[in-house]
């Protein structure tokens, strides 16, 4: 996945548009199944868009996306990049396409997706160990996208205790709490707060903000890069942010997208380009 933009200070406008071209080629994306991963798209949205405006720096920093449902994001990321074409967006998930629903070893747009979850912080924090023993440490950074839900996954606390112990700096997780899963509210199943005192506790920093706020994002990404432990923001975000035709009750995980809403949410998100 690569920067949109290298070397020059953007503006936070400029995120915020990008979240918005997410949420289009992401609607885009799922049209024509009528249904998919929609959610993970509109929660996440706001943060890859400030991380690849503002700090991701292309061909240097890597970008691990840990929940592979997630990808759908990254590829709308990469398609703003002209890493991606529209024919390659218009046939995710198809059967023989280059661009699977759930992302695997072989996707394109991330250095590391892992299909099952709660994997993409080991690998994450592989890479900076490996990193550390070749004497580029601090060279370039890790980022890794992560999901709430995978906080009930015990190797992701592994991976948290094992960056913490070793200070692994060049880590920095952006962790998605939108609060959903495939069989409901995450605070409903596993009660997994408080997030920040948790990894904080396994030498981590640790801030929590809005989630879709571009520049208290901003912000927050900054003090975790520069901090030297590795670093957690936690962003509280929504499965159905931006966009307003969706029922409030829609399913966040699995969002059905029928012809005549598809209709109303591109016609939404495509307002922009006028």
């Amino acid at each position: 996945m690569s920067a949109l933009d290298t070397g020059t200070a953007v503006g936070t406008d400029a995120a915020v548009d990008l979240a918005r071209r997410i949420r289009l080629h992401a609607v885009r994306m799922v049209t024509p199944h009528g249904f998919g991963y929609l959610g993970q798209a509109l929660s996440s949205a706001e943060q890859l868009a400030v991380l690849h405006t503002h700090w991701f720096r292309q061909g240097v920093d890597r970008f691990v996306c840990s929940p592979g449902h997630y990808v759908i994001a990254a590829y709308a990321v990469a398609r703003e990049a002209g890493e991606l074409t529209d024919t390659q967006l218009g046939e995710y998930g198809q059967d023989g396409a280059d661009l699977e629903a759930i992302g695997t070893e072989t996707s394109p747009a991330v250095d590391l997706t892992c299909g099952s979850l709660a994997q993409g912080l080991s690998g994450a924090a592989g890479f900076a160990l490996a990193d550390r023993l070749r004497g580029l440490e601090g060279s370039r950074r890790t980022f890794v996208l992560v999901s709430d839900g995978e906080m009930q996954e015990g190797q992701t606390w592994e991976a948290a205790l094992f960056a913490g112990h070793h200070r692994l700096r060049d880590v920095v997780v952006l962790l998605d709490a939108n609060d959903s899963q495939v069989d409901g509210p995450v605070s409903s199943i596993t009660t997994i707060d408080p997030l920040v005192d948790k990894w904080a506790s396994f030498g981590w920093y640790a801030e929590e903000v809005d989630g879709h706020d571009t520049a208290a994002l901003r912000a927050a990404l900054g003090r975790a890069i520069e901090d030297e432990r590795p670093g957690v923001v936690v962003a509280r975000t929504s499965t159905v942010h931006g966009l307003a035709c969706l029922p409030e009750d829609a399913d966040g995980h699995f969002i059905k997208l029928p012809a005549e809403l598809a209709a109303r949410a591109l016609a939404e998100l495509e307002d922009g380009d006028a």
